[in-house]
């Protein structure tokens, strides 16, 4: 069977399923796990399927964005290990920016309490995480709240971040792809995503290994713009080895 007969075998079972798994698809197709997970690599490069543990669904499937509710219980430990290792690439003493998203979330609840830092913030459940830390500067930054993910857009949020400037922006991202960089559903979430990266002398970007290869409608940046990629070890190795190619340093917690 040649790949473009296994290509829409995988998807057509993928899109009648809504899943597909890597060890059934090479015992129906009689080939090695390894050629299967070549096959669907491939089809996550052209935007048809999210590979996820296991196997991969099919894009159609997932053409919304989840509110941040449904997503803290999502991946929980592997968002605990990608927060955990972020950890390291906090400053000594400084200031940091933490962009909203399930992920920062967590980072902001791992803060170490003794270690002075001055935050910027756009996100609720981070403000709220962080607002008892007594070494902690936390500064809010305002505009018009998203209900998904409880986050503040618009040209306040914008007006504000253009002043600022800090040693680490820490970044959620929907999807992450060597092609188009990051990307998010929203265009006003992407805006001042962009504004965060500017405002920032390095940038870290937080993503489990679901929102790798993905793109999403609207681009934040390159990643020629990001330092380091903290995911964790269910990303494909050939994945994290074009991201590193890109640019940014990958660290798989």
């Amino acid at each position: 069977m040649y790949p473009p007969e296994r290509h829409t075998l995988i998807l057509t079972t993928a899109r009648a399923a809504g899943r597909v798994e890597v060890q059934q698809l090479a015992a129906e197709m009689d080939v090695t796990p390894e050629t299967v997970r070549r096959d669907l690599t491939a089809l996550e490069r052209m935007g048809l399927v999210r590979r996820v543990h296991g196997g991969a669904v099919p894009v159609e499937r997932l053409g919304y964005e989840p509110a941040l509710a449904q997503r803290e219980h999502e991946l929980g430990a592997e968002k605990d290990r990608i927060a955990k290792a972020a950890l390291d690439e906090l400053p000594e003493g400084g200031s940091v920016i933490l962009d909203a998203g399930s992920t920062t979330a967590r980072l902001a609840e791992m803060l170490p309490a003794d270690r002075e830092l001055t935050v910027v913030t756009h996100a609720l459940p981070v403000a709220t995480a962080l607002a008892a830390l007594p070494l902690v500067t936390l500064h809010l930054v305002g505009g018009t709240v998203r209900p998904r993910t409880l986050a503040a857009v618009g040209s306040w949020a914008e007006r504000a971040l253009a002043d600022v400037r800090v040693d680490v922006a820490f970044l959620g991202t929907n999807g992450l792809s060597v092609e188009a960089g990051l990307s998010t559903p929203d265009l006003a979430e992407a805006t001042v995503k962009r504004a965060l990266v500017a405002a920032a002398a390095r940038t870290v970007v937080l993503a489990d290994h679901t929102k790798v290869g993905r793109t999403e409608l609207a681009v934040v940046a390159p990643l020629g713009r990001v330092d380091a990629v903290v995911t964790d070890s269910g990303v494909a190795p050939e994945l994290a080895d074009e991201i590193e190619s890109a640019g940014p340093r990958v660290v798989r917690a």
